[in-house]
């Protein structure tokens, strides 16, 4: 085995056992082995920045999920031709067409769908086209949408009530910022103490917490040691996404 290969397989071991992996994970599986009769589409929702593209990026590894992640100018034709790119199929002349070509490739298949950024599919009224692609496939369909997104999906009744599974994203906390600093921060340790006062200055947001795990990692590296912990950082401000203060002059 190579050494690209360890890091690589180092790499996804270390995002297989992050919190929101594991969740994600769950709901796939709930999906995919429900009882006959019973809904198929589930959800996982909640702020920017937590880490739900990473999870969904391991999901659909794991089954074979085709994955879409929706842009904010998509139309109809748009999100149906995203997903027939990931289906590697030639696109039908129509709308009708597009749908039975992805009902029928999801169906045979067996292949479950991921729609990431699903936020922009309510907003530009798109939803009804997922229930469609649902009716016609019958395939296990993920969401993944921002903080609101239960929200918003409810002024879609028929939709909302084929909802088999609801699963908010969680923050990152201790053990998982341990596990980040372990693949990120690999030749310097950084010790719980500093772990926690970052958790908590980031409000667990995953994306940030990499983002200081990183700045820690090269400040220690600077300084010549191999190992920092809170003592260490002192008052030494922590990104947190707010922009600074205009200076006084």
């Amino acid at each position: 085995m190579t050494k690209n290969n360890i890091a690589v397989n180092a790499q996804a071991s270390t995002f297989a056992s992050l919190k929101n992996v594991a969740l994600a994970m769950r709901v796939m599986d709930h999906l995919v082995n429900r009882q006959q009769n019973m809904p198929g589409i589930g959800a996982m929702y909640g702020p920017s920045g937590y880490g739900k593209s990473t999870a969904m990026a391991a999901v659909a590894n794991k089954h074979r999920a085709v994955y879409v992640e929706c842009r904010s100018y998509y139309t109809k034709k748009s999100l149906l031709l995203a997903i027939l790119d990931e289906l590697a199929l030639r696109p039908g002349r129509t709308v009708y067409e597009m749908v039975n070509q992805i009902g029928e490739e999801l169906l045979l298949s067996r292949r479950p769908l991921i729609i990431d950024e699903m936020d922009h599919i309510v907003d530009r009224n798109l939803v009804e086209l997922v229930r469609d692609i649902y009716e016609v496939s019958g395939a296990a369909i993920l969401m993944v949408g921002e903080e609101t997104f239960p929200a918003k999906l409810k002024r879609w009744e028929r939709f909302h009530n084929r909802v088999l599974d609801w699963c908010p994203a969680e923050p990152t906390d201790l053990d998982d910022a341990r596990k980040l600093a372990k693949l990120y921060s690999h030749d310097v340790a950084i010790e719980d103490d500093l772990l926690t006062a970052i958790v908590k200055a980031t409000r667990g947001v995953t994306r940030r917490v990499v983002v200081n795990i990183e700045t820690v990692r090269q400040e220690a590296k600077k300084a010549g040691v191999r190992a920092i912990d809170a003592k260490t950082w002192g008052t030494r401000p922590f990104f947190t996404g707010e922009a600074p203060a205009r200076r006084s002059i």
